[in-house]
Parts: C-alpha cells; sequence; structure tokens
C-alpha cells in the first residue's frame, strides 16, 4: 500500500511528516513502514493500492472525484482564515511598489502549474474578479520555484500558497526575506487527504486525528497542523475550474 504526505514535504519537514506518519500507522494498526516520496504524484493519487496521500483542490475537483474517498482536510490555523482552509499571498519583491494592475500589464506573473487551485486558480478568480488578468506568464512547476523566481528578479508576482510561504520562512529566510505579500485570495477548502475509493475513510480519519492529537509540540508547530475537518466534497467542487493560461 501507499502513504504519500508529499504536498509540504519540504526537507526540513521530513521527520516530522515521518513521525505524523508512524502516529497514523500505529492508530490504524496497519500501513507501509515508510512514506512514498519522489514518486509522481498522479501516479500516487490514482494508484489502486492508496491508503494515504493529500491531493490539491483542483486536481480533485477537476480529475480525482469519483475516483478516490475524501478522509478530511487539514486545519492549519491560518490568519484570517476559517477552519479547514487556505489561501494565497500575492508576492512581489521587497523593493517593487507597483500595484497590482501595474505588475499584471507591466510584469511576468509567475505560476506553479495549471491544476494548482493555490498557484493558479485562485489568483486567476482574484484578478478575473477585478477585470484584470497577466499579459506574460512563467510556469515554474512549484511554488518554492515561483518564490524563488520573484526574489531572484525572473518573475515579478506570483500567487503563494499561504502555508507554503510559512513553512519557507522557518528554513530559507534570505529568500522569504526578499519578498513581500501585498495582496491575499479568498479562502478556500485547504488540500484533502484522500484513500483509494474502495477502502472505508473513517478509520483512517480516526487515526489521522489521533497521530495529530499525540504530535510534539515541536512537530506540531513545525507542521502548523492543528487538526482535521470534515470538509464535504461539495465544498470543494462547487469551486470554478479556472481555463488553462
Amino acid at each position: 500500500m501507499i502513504a504519500s504526505l508529499g504536498m509540504y514535504d519540504m526537507p526540513h519537514l521530513q521527520g516530522a511528516h515521518d513521525r505524523l506518519w508512524a502516529g497514523i500507522r500505529t492508530a490504524l494498526g496497519h500501513g507501509p513502514e515508510t512514506l512514498t516520496r519522489g514518486d509522481d504524484l498522479w501516479r500516487v493519487w490514482q494508484a489502486p493500492d492508496l491508503l494515504l496521500a493529500q491531493t490539491c483542490g483542483l486536481p480533485y475537483r477537476a480529475r480525482l472525484h469519483g475516483h478516490v474517498a475524501l478522509i478530511g482536510t487539514p486545519d492549519y490555523g491560518l490568519p484570517d482564515c476559517p477552519p479547514g482552509h487556505y489561501f494565497s499571498y500575492l508576492i512581489r519583491r521587497r523593493d517593487d511598489t507597483r500595484g497590482l494592475k501595474a505588475l499584471c500589464n507591466q510584469g511576468v506573473m509567475a505560476f506553479n502549474e495549471p491544476l494548482s487551485q493555490s498557484g493558479w486558480a485562485a489568483p486567476v478568480t482574484h484578478l478575473t474578479a477585478r477585470n484584470l488578468a497577466p499579459r506574460r506568464m512563467r510556469q515554474t512547476g512549484a511554488h518554492l520555484a515561483s518564490l524563488n523566481a520573484v526574489a531572484a528578479g525572473d518573475a515579478d508576482f506570483a500567487a503563494i500558497d499561504a502555508l507554503t510561504l510559512l513553512l519557507a520562512a522557518q528554513h530559507d529566510i534570505d529568500t522569504t526575506a526578499a519578498v513581500t505579500p501585498f495582496d491575499r485570495t479568498a479562502p478556500t477548502p485547504a488540500l484533502p487527504y484522500i484513500t483509494a475509493r474502495t477502502l472505508d475513510p473513517a478509520p483512517l480519519a480516526h487515526a489521522m486525528r489521533a497521530a495529530i492529537a499525540r504530535l510534539s509540540p515541536t512537530d506540531r508547530s513545525a507542521l502548523r497542523l492543528k487538526g482535521l475537518v470534515n470538509m464535504p466534497a461539495s465544498a470543494y467542487l462547487a469551486l470554478p475550474i479556472p481555463p488553462d493560461p
């Protein structure tokens, strides 16, 4: 069976994720000894022997809905955000004073990929509501790559998952200090945990809650993981699917 916690599995957080998984496995009573790392996410998400993975809201509603079962939604305790929700910070270089309209008209927007809720769908919705659209874009492949592109001057602005920005600041102070958030998108349901459609998600949800409750204060703080929310599939499916870049 496959267990993966790869969406926020930055190198400095892998130990904490390993201990979280060990707690889940103990509470569940079965599962692989180690987390799967470095595998293609779509292969993991669609694997018939998937026990646990975390996906993104846009892949869930665009392709995975109906093929996997929802376990629950993490609550990261993000500022001014309902439990089980998250948002994106719009970032620019610290020395850049341009507003959103000027950045769209004159600059380059970095985005991670077209099937990202926080890196593509959320900012597109945010810009469309203001009758704006970026004239030039650069696909980077990952939130951290978009962050680095803005910090290095290879792009002018980007939408970064709020949790990713907070987690990155724990480890890469220089890069995060080179950028500044200047706007934010509306909250949407956070990245859901899923299992294979053939499995009952209830025991997994119970095991996850038990494991989260037993995390050490250090690991809980590092992962910013507060608990697990019962988010209905309809909360994800109600959001629009944005056009491709």
